[in-house]
């Protein structure tokens, strides 16, 4: 049964009931009087924008935060939950996009840990009886792993159905999960929405937190909408569109369908030849890629966070030395040549971690516009800045990238972190680049803003700039790239057309195994 637009809770057999759910922060009300009410054995999804104030909602049903305001019924209860501990008690469990593992221990000490099965009057740990009672309910679940192995040898898919049997282990009967599908294979997405299907038949209540409209409309019964901290409406599944979600999550028609155009290619800006990178470690990130991006082209990268595609970004741009191998922009080599000096030759960048990598967030906007040019004609005159200049660079990319709030003398840190990652992407693309290096464009803005982004690519490449497209969202990459790698454990495992692979032959890629039929 669908619940009513409003998110109402008038009827139905719930599991969950927040009623006129406040919670304010110093200087942001995150959720505004929300009504939000899960049916008992269903799978519900909660989307909307970056700072919606999705995960605030679950945090809050979690134990995490208390509300300012409003009601929390619990399976016709009324709660005050004033820790997460509250909520484990009452049959809540959250799986959270980070995983709250130890590697070093084994899957059955992982779960068992805090509530560790005891012998000889509670004096040891009982590790057959835990690595019992891990076998036993991963096998009532149909969940393949193995109890004895140890965390940092399981795949990421399987620490996360480790996260799920955790839950279960204590008690939970309402699961939350926050991006669970963000670091998957598709074939691993698949493999949980099917962990999903055996859970409800089993009677239990699942909430999961998502970005990705397509896997709400396929796994979820009923999707919830939040925007600026306020609930649009909940809908069935059956019943609406990708369209009409995405008009309820920016209060305006997105197209969501940006794709690419056939252009002709020009000559090569940039070689990557027999490149090989070590990580912080030493350990070897980068194992022998070659591969080359030509000027109206958009190169894409996918692949599974930790493969080694920050590494091999990193040594692109300049900020991770090679061990050998060689980097050639525009024909000219590069390898040795420091950041500012790949600038100066006409690479952008727009790197993952914008904090870390893009921005000073103590400077304000118009010196943060100038980073990495401070000395280029146009901007420096003499040895000295020219603020004028600046001042209308920053003031184009505001306008043109909608940044909020439009003031080019505010701190970057006072911005929410989408409209960081906007300010970024518009100064790297305003640069007149021949390469742009895009590493995860569009995380972290809402589905408005990577719209805009997606068609300002394709805009560029059109322009005859070159691209190299690195993102863990594999549907961005194969809707964008011209060609497209996918990268595993330091290695491309094949080159492809992506109009020519399959979804499925991708993630087999994505997991290190080649289709059938295909050889190394």
């Amino acid at each position: 049964m669908g619940a009513d637009n409003d998110g109402g809770t008038e009827s139905g057999d719930y599991a969950v009931r927040m009623e006129g759910i406040t919670k304010r922060f110093p200087g942001v009300v995150a959720n505004d009087d929300v009504d939000f009410a899960i049916e008992r054995g269903s799978v519900h999804a909660l989307v909307g924008e970056n700072g919606a104030g999705k995960t605030t909602l679950m945090n809050v049903l979690y134990g995490l935060y208390e509300p300012t305001e409003g009601t929390l019924v619990v399976d016709g209860i009324e709660r005050t939950f004033g820790s997460p501990r509250d909520a484990i008690d009452a049959g809540i469990g959250m799986i959270h996009q980070h995983f709250m593992l130890i590697p070093p221990m084994t899957v059955a000490e992982n779960l068992v840990l805090g509530e560790e099965p005891t012998k000889f009057f509670g004096l040891m740990t009982d590790e057959e009886r835990a690595i019992a009672e891990t076998r036993e309910l991963a096998d009532r679940y149909g969940f393949d792993i193995d109890p004895t192995e140890q965390v940092h040898e399981i795949s990421v898919g399987e620490q996360q159905r480790l996260e799920i049997l955790k839950a279960l282990y204590r008690g939970a009967d309402i699961l939350i999960l926050d991006e669970p599908t963000a670091v998957l294979t598709p074939q691993e997405v698949e493999s949980l929405f099917d962990i999903f299907d055996e859970l409800v038949a089993d009677g239990k209540t699942i909430i999961f937190i998502t970005h990705k409209l397509g896997e709400a409309l396929r796994a979820a019964d009923e999707i919830s909408v939040l925007r600026d901290g306020k609930l649009v409406g909940t809908v069935d599944t059956a019943e609406t569109t990708r369209e009409e979600l995405a008009t309820m999550m920016v209060g305006r028609e997105v197209l969501l369908d940006v794709g690419r155009t056939a252009v002709d290619l020009g000559e090569t800006t940039l070689a990557v030849e027999d490149l090989e990178v070590d990580d912080d470690r030493g350990v070897r990130a980068v194992d022998g890629v070659s591969f080359s991006v030509a000027n109206g082209e958009i190169f894409g990268i996918a692949g599974v966070d930790g493969n080694g595609q920050s590494e091999l970004v990193e040594a692109i741009t300049g900020l991770r030395p090679a061990n050998s191998g060689r980097i050639l922009l525009d024909g000219a080599d590069v390898t040795d040549n420091t950041r500012r000096e790949r600038i100066a030759a006409g690479m952008s960048y727009i790197a993952e971690d914008r904090q870390r990598r893009s921005l000073v967030l103590n400077y304000d906007l118009r010196r943060n516009a100038l980073l990495g040019t401070q000395r280029l004609p146009g901007f420096a005159d003499g040895g000295f800045v020219d603020w004028d200049h600046t001042g209308e660079y920053t003031d184009a990319i505001i306008d043109e990238y909608d940044v909020r709030p439009p003031d080019p003398t505010t701190s970057a840190r006072s911005l929410s972190g989408g409209n960081q990652q906007k300010f970024v992407v518009g100064r790297e693309l305003e640069r007149d680049p021949s390469l742009v290096v895009a590493s995860q464009p569009t995380r972290g803005v809402d589905i408005g803003s990577i719209e805009f982004v997606h068609n300002r690519l394709l805009d560029l490449k059109t322009e005859g700039v070159g691209l190299l497209l690195v993102s863990s969202k594999l549907e961005e990459v194969q809707r964008l790239s011209d060609r497209m790698a996918i990268m595993y454990d330091g290695r491309f495992m094949d080159v492809v057309d992506p109009d020519e692979v399959t979804e499925a032959e991708i993630g087999l890629l994505m997991a290190g195994e080649y289709p059938e039929g295909d050889d190394e």
